[in-house]
C-alpha cells in the first residue's frame, strides 16, 4: 500500500503588502492555503496581524528576511540575494535580527508554527542552523526545507533550484517536509501547472504559493498575484487533491 500523502500549501510574503494577506486568506477561505508566512518587518505589517486574526485556522508563520526588507534591529540588509550569498556574514547580528522577527511575530498575539526564508535564504547551512536554533527555542515545531520537484523554468532558474536542492538534501529539521513543489514557478502558478505539480508530491509535501488581490508593489518580481489566487481556489486543484487520496494538512500537523 503506498505511504499516504500529506500536503501544506503555504502562502508567502503576507504582510509586505495588503494585498498579499487578502490574497493569502481568500485563497484559505475559498482555496487549498492551509498556512501563511508573515514579513516581520513589513510595511502592511500591522494590516497583516489585524486580518489574520480573523481566520484562525489559517496558520501563520514567520517569513524571515535578509534582503530587500527593511531591518529590525539597525543591521544593514542587502538588496539581493546575490549581495547576500556573496558578501561578508556577522552571524551574531544576523542572529539578532531574526530573533527580532519572531519576536514580533509572537508579541502580536498570532500562534507562530512554522518558519522559512525570504527568497529560501534560510538555506544556507550557517542561516539554517541559526533557525532550527530557534525554533526549538520558541517551541515552533515546522522548518521549510526547499527539495523543489517538478517545476519548469528557463536554464538559469533551473540552476539556482538545484543549488537550494543541493542544500536541502543535507538540510534537517527537527520537523518539516519531505519535498517542495512550486518553488521554481514562484509567482506563476495556474491551476493547470498546480494539478501538474501534485503527481510529484510524496509523503509530506509543500506547495509553496504567492497569492494576492490587487498588489501594486514589488512589480520587479513580475508575478501574476490575482491569477495565483485564481488558480488557488480553483475547483480542478481540489479535486485532484481529492482523486490522489492527498490530505490537506497545516504545519502543526507535520
Amino acid at each position: 500500500m503506498d505511504a499516504p500523502i500529506r500536503l501544506i500549501v503555504t502562502a508567502d510574503d503576507v504582510g509586505l503588502h495588503p494585498g498579499m494577506t487578502a490574497g493569502a486568506i481568500r485563497a484559505h477561505r475559498e482555496g487549498i492555503v492551509t498556512a501563511c508566512s508573515v514579513v516581520a518587518s513589513g510595511a502592511a505589517f500591522d494590516d497583516a496581524v489585524s486580518q489574520l486574526k480573523s481566520v484562525p485556522l489559517l496558520e501563520v508563520g514567520v517569513h524571515l528576511a535578509l534582503v530587500e526588507e527593511r531591518s529590525l534591529t539597525g543591521m544593514r540588509l542587502p538588496k539581493s540575494y546575490r549581495s547576500f550569498v556573496l558578501g561578508s556574514k556577522d552571524f551574531a547580528a544576523i542572529e539578532r535580527e531574526l530573533r527580532a522577527q519572531v519576536e514580533r511575530v509572537l508579541a502580536s498575539g498570532l500562534r507562530v508554527t512554522h518558519l522559512n526564508g525570504h527568497q529560501h535564504l534560510h538555506m544556507l547551512p550557517s542561516i539554517f542552523a541559526i533557525v532550527v536554533r530557534l525554533a526549538k527555542e520558541y517551541g515552533i515545531g515546522y522548518v521549510r526545507r526547499v527539495l523543489d520537484r517538478g517545476g519548469r523554468g528557463g536554464p538559469v532558474r533551473r540552476a539556482s533550484i538545484a543549488a537550494l536542492n543541493r542544500l536541502g538534501r543535507k538540510a534537517a529539521a527537527p520537523r518539516g517536509n519531505d519535498i517542495t513543489i512550486g518553488v521554481m514557478e514562484a509567482g506563476h502558478l495556474t491551476a493547470a501547472r498546480i494539478v501538474a505539480l501534485l503527481q510529484h508530491a510524496e509523503g509530506t509535501t509543500e506547495l509553496v504559493t504567492h497569492p494576492g488581490i490587487g498588489v501594486d508593489a514589488y512589480q520587479h518580481w513580475r508575478y501574476a498575484w490575482d491569477l495565483e489566487t485564481a488558480a488557488l481556489c480553483d475547483r480542478s486543484v481540489r479535486e485532484a487533491i481529492a482523486n490522489r487520496g492527498i490530505e490537506l494538512i497545516a504545519p502543526s500537523q507535520v
